[in-house]
């Protein structure tokens, strides 16, 4: 693994923890899930044993569950900047770029791109079956050229892949290797903007609607008894949105909260009511989770996710990386011990 520091928290001379990851999905905000990934690589008292993703936090983590089985750590490290550089390469001509005023502000938003407020209002009136009729998706390519997905079926790794089935409105977790391009495209479906994904005959939507990400399968299917939480998507927002464009931010922060939400205080609850003995009971009673989450992250709103520069991906990454750091100095010391997210307040609110 990447060398760290002597007086690292997580340290240790012992065996590594094995911890799950869930990478919640927010398209170009995903870069901030990249840099939180950069920075937990880096400790050599943690092990990673299955992550679980959606969207963004899908295609993060099968690159470094591939990456990590090929070159251990600094191998994922380097297939995780690899695959964000192509996803921007690929967005080198796209249309939707800052203008002038939002760069000289230090803006990231596209609020102000006259190409997005036209596309952003399009996607609204006239489905993506007529917007976009070949179902080209840019993102396909770059997942080819980044993950071999024979490989990645065998991965040490557990994945755990999250895509909405929309026939049923259910979700569906994929793993190892039911893993493809078409899933990791379907995770990252917005209706809005593509065409359904056909897997096995059915069309799938993105993860998001039904599990953002999903935490279950963690618990079910991992021995690790940590599960680190790593959210992009705001959960509070102080005020009232007023705008119509800061109206429809919230409401899909909110939608694509809700899932994530109702399975935390699930599992808040079956952590007061599981048998601790032995069994599944004794998995869901000993379970801790924690999360990782930046308040830079509620200055951004909806058109950033679609921003796809170079330069905001390494502000993206570096925030991770800080958010990640304050963790680690933080909440070390519950690793391996309690929950460092408070599910009891979670209760409360229900």
């Amino acid at each position: 693994m990447a060398t760290t520091s002597a007086s690292n928290p997580t340290a240790s001379t012992r065996e590594p923890l094995p911890v799950g990851l869930a990478l919640q999905g927010g398209g170009a905000h995903g870069a901030f899930t990249w840099g939180v990934l950069d920075r937990l690589l880096e400790e050599p008292g943690l092990r990673i044993e299955g992550i679980s993703g959606t969207s963004a936090g899908a295609m993060n983590a099968a690159v470094l569950a591939l990456g990590h089985a090929r070159g251990g750590a600094e191998g994922a490290q380097r297939a995780l900047e690899d695959f964000w550089r192509r996803v921007s390469r690929a967005a080198t001509f796209s249309p939707f770029r800052r203008t002038p005023l939002d760069m000289l502000s230090g803006r990231w938003t596209l609020d102000h791109s006259p190409l997005f407020i036209a596309f952003d209002l399009g996607a609204r009136l006239i489905s993506p079956y007529a917007l976009n009729p070949g179902g080209y998706n840019p993102l396909a390519d770059v997942l080819r050229e980044s993950i071999d997905f024979d490989e990645l079926a065998r991965t040490p790794i557990h994945l755990f892949v999250t895509a909405t089935n929309v026939r049923t409105g259910r979700g569906r977790v994929f793993k190892n290797a039911e893993v493809t391009v078409d899933v990791l495209l379907a995770s990252a479906c917005l209706p809005t903007l593509f065409q359904a994904v056909m897997i096995d005959g059915e069309p799938y939507w993105d993860g998001g609607y039904t599990g953002n990400p999903t935490i279950t399968p963690l618990v079910r299917d991992c021995d690790s008894r940590d599960t680190i939480l790593v959210q992009i998507n705001p959960v509070e927002r102080e005020g009232t949105p007023r705008h119509a464009r800061e109206i429809q931010n919230r409401l899909n922060e909110i939608s694509f909260n809700a899932p994530l939400l109702k399975e935390l205080r699930m599992i808040a609850l079956l952590h007061k009511v599981a048998d601790a003995g032995d069994g599944e009971g004794a998995k869901w009673a000993g379970m801790r989770i924690h999360r990782i989450a930046s308040e830079a992250m509620v200055a951004l709103g909806y058109s950033s996710k679609l921003n796809a520069e170079w330069a905001f991906f390494r502000m993206l990454r570096d925030e991770g990386r800080r958010a990640a750091q304050a963790f680690l100095a933080e909440q070390a010391d519950a690793l391996g011990k309690r929950s460092s997210l408070d599910l009891d307040e979670l209760l409360k609110e229900v």
